[in-house]
């Protein structure tokens, strides 16, 4: 069984010593960087925009893991390319045309990714799920971090992977929100491939070491 890939969240990282986190992650076992894009219409929140993720981008040598809580995420696919980034997420709840945009995405040379918030079924995916890369789960309501988890995920995760068997899929299942070393085995033992964890990683004592127990969850 291949290990679980961890995907740290920028949105928890401490951006006065921004340089400093950034190669932590650049020296541990993570696999992507997750960065958050909010636009405080879609998710109560502003993070961060593109100035700041060039930086970021530069910086960084891990694969990009970009999730757009936006409207209209279509509009910035030039923009989320120009960074180099591997992987572009957007939300099932923000396009209408959600199979258009995948397909804009995928020939912009980036993989897809959609992301389904807390209250929204497994099943709006059954016409895409072919089309996919990824799908993430969020596991808490968009918008903020350091959120409890919600336990219902688990089950979404189950039911997630029994649509990807059933379709012969490949797509990899991520989940986000409230993420830790419990959290974490609990989603792996039913199924996520991908990890994404702010507070459990970038606040605890050795980053370094936390991505090394949840790589081996």
């Amino acid at each position: 069984m291949n290990k679980v890939l961890i995907s740290p969240s920028l949105l928890s990282a401490d951006f006065g010593n921004l340089k400093d986190e950034l190669e932590k992650i650049n020296n541990s076992e993570a696999d992507w960087l997750h960065i958050d894009v909010m636009d405080g219409v879609f998710v109560p929140n502003i993070s961060f925009g593109f100035p700041v993720l060039e930086y970021v981008a530069k910086l960084c040598k891990k694969p990009l893991d970009v999730h757009l809580m936006i409207v209209q995420p279509e509009k910035f696919i030039k923009e989320v390319k120009a960074l180099g980034s591997m992987m572009m997420n957007v939300h099932y709840e923000t396009c209408p045309h959600l199979h258009r945009v995948i397909q804009q995405i995928k020939d912009s040379g980036m993989k897809a990714g959609v992301t389904l918030n807390p209250a929204t079924p497994v099943s709006v995916l059954n016409d895409v799920i072919s089309d996919l890369d990824m799908v993430l789960l969020m596991s808490v309501n968009p918008g903020f971090g350091g959120q409890k988890f919600i336990p219902n995920t688990i089950n979404k995760v189950k039911n997630l992977r029994k649509l990807i068997e059933e379709t012969g899929s490949k797509v990899l299942i991520e989940v986000d929100g409230g993420v830790n070393l419990e959290t974490g085995k609990a989603l792996v033992e039913v199924g996520a491939d991908v990890l994404v964890a702010g507070n459990a990683i970038f606040k605890a004592p050795d980053m370094i070491d936390m991505i090394h127990q949840m790589k081996n969850l």
